[in-house]
């Protein structure tokens, strides 16, 4: 069974299509999850830490989290095109508002009493912000981040299904037109791959940058 699988991705590879797709799928993976965790990770602080921003935003964000990601490709097709910037927003779609939600929960869970000792050292609103509620969070964001991209490795392959001529996910779509159930196994083998790599080397650089909070 392992010669068989080795055979198989060997063969993707010698072919030059694999790289080439992981490559595209890499890249528009990286476009979409970043422009999403920039605008995500201040907004979700903003709404953890402020009442009144909470009950502005949390409800349009809870609204938008529940329609399902698929629903907007064949929209974001009309209004985008087909290019990466398609494949882009719907990575952005399918992790935004659920990193918007989750940095919201990993600010409130910092405990009280931190910002109490904050406000009774003599700290102000944005000391208080910078140098306990964002240091006390920041594991946890972290791990929001972690998480989140692995489900930009699902979303990309849902975006590449159609109207694209690269990637993964447009490699599966092609097999499975034709038929073939190995090239489809060892494309979803490869997906399982890079995903458990990206989220060993997000743990890796999380207990480098947080070795504080062991």
């Amino acid at each position: 069974a392992w010669d068989s699988l080795r055979g198989l991705v060997e063969g993707l590879a010698d072919e030059g299509k694999l790289w080439e797709d992981i490559w595209a799928s890499l890249q528009r993976i990286a476009w979409g999850f970043a422009i999403a965790t920039v605008l995500a990770v201040p907004i979700g602080i903003l709404i953890g830490v402020y009442r009144g921003a909470e009950a502005l935003i949390e409800p349009l964000v809870d609204f938008v989290r529940y329609m399902p990601v698929v629903g907007f490709v064949p929209l974001t097709i009309i209004w985008i095109g087909i290019g990466d910037s398609q494949k882009w927003s719907i990575v952005f779609i399918g992790t935004f508002f659920q990193q918007v939600l989750l940095v919201m929960d990993n600010v409130k869970r910092v405990p009280r009493e931190l910002v109490d000792i904050g406000q009774t050292l003599g700290l102000n609103d944005v000391g208080i912000m910078r140098r306990i509620i964002l240091r006390a969070a920041a594991p946890a964001i972290w791990d929001t981040l972690r998480i989140s991209l692995g489900w930009a490795w699902t979303w990309i392959v849902l975006a590449e299904l159609v109207a694209a001529n690269t990637g993964l996910g447009y490699r599966i779509s092609a097999a499975q037109r034709f038929f073939n159930t190995d090239t489809i196994i060892g494309y979803l083998i490869v997906l399982g791959i890079l995903g458990l790599i990206t989220d060993q080397a997000m743990k890796a650089m999380g207990r480098v940058m947080f070795r504080w909070a062991e």
